[in-house]
């Protein structure tokens, strides 16, 4: 089992071209933990903006009557990548990875393996 801190380090080193990454509370929107990003991102904004997206899709979900669990969520951009892992482990209910890709240096299917493997490991 790791850690945040330990997750967050795996994930800037293991996923090829990550820019920022964050382990978020999305109950209450706050980061648990964050690593890159810089001025030009700012994961504590998006840990909150971010929240707001796994809510609206939760009642989403819940208002068309569609069974199973949220696995990721992928935001394209024209340069970045935007992934958001909800954690499903017990001690991580309530949890999500927020990991940002530059698009040209980044294999997104890696990417996705990457997150699900630490996913599985975090112990908050």
């Amino acid at each position: 089992m790791a850690n945040v801190e330990i997750s967050l380090k795996e994930i800037m080193t293991t996923a090829e071209g990550a820019v920022g990454a964050a382990v978020v509370d999305y109950t209450s929107g706050m980061a648990l933990g964050t690593m890159g990003g810089g001025k030009d991102l700012d994961l504590g904004v998006a840990a909150a903006g971010n929240t707001d997206v796994i809510r609206a899709k939760v009642r989403t979900m819940e208002h068309l009557g569609l069974k199973g669990e949220i696995e990721d969520i992928l935001i394209t951009l024209g340069s970045q990548y935007h992934l958001i892992r909800l954690v499903q482990s017990r001690q991580g209910t309530g949890l999500f990875i927020y990991l940002v890709l530059d698009r040209a240096r980044s294999n997104l299917a890696m990417a996705r393996h990457q997150l699900k493997r630490i996913e599985a490991e975090l112990e908050v």
